[in-house]
């Protein structure tokens, strides 16, 4: 890692780096394929509720949750994912999304159902009462892009085992 120090991380293990508790996370930046601007812009914009930032005719960013998303055209984007079994749910790959707190994450859960969204899983807790304890909700933008939101009564136990 260059230009980086002992200080800028706690933990490295199995390839993974874990930034101190005292230095905020850096906001990710992730592009994904879509049918189309419009679609996006209703879905990421109005359904989720995400800021629009910059735009062009062929792509647009959103806000997503702090972090910086952007969706390009691709007409002809092909919807055909994967799915890996995982607590006897079949957890589209590849997917993207965020960890909120659990708070809100039962809000966003309750604001989809009721819009109608149609969830490949449908909002649960998974590991209840453990140090992992998460709620996770899996649906498709309507460019088939797979979305996971997670919600951590405790994000400091976002990497518990």
């Amino acid at each position: 890692m260059p230009n980086s120090s002992a200080d800028d991380v706690t933990q490295v293990s199995a390839g993974a780096v874990t930034a101190q508790a005292d230095k905020p996370l850096r906001p990710f930046h992730l592009a994904v394929q879509v049918h189309d601007l419009a679609s996006a812009r209703q879905f990421y914009g109005e359904l989720l509720g995400c800021p629009e930032g910059r735009s062009a005719e062929t792509w647009v960013d959103f806000d997503f949750f702090g972090h910086q998303f952007v969706c390009h055209v691709n007409k002809n984007k092909k919807d055909t994912p994967a799915y890996n079994e995982v607590d006897g749910h079949g957890v589209p790959v590849p997917h993207f999304g965020v960890v909120l707190d659990l708070e809100t994450w039962a809000e966003l859960a309750e604001r989809l159902k009721s819009l109608g969204i149609e969830f490949v899983i449908a909002p649960y807790i998974r590991f209840a009462g453990q140090p992992g304890e998460q709620g996770t909700m899996f649906f498709f933008d309507p460019s088939g892009n797979a979305i996971e939101i997670k919600g951590f009564r405790d994000l400091g136990n976002l990497f518990a085992k």
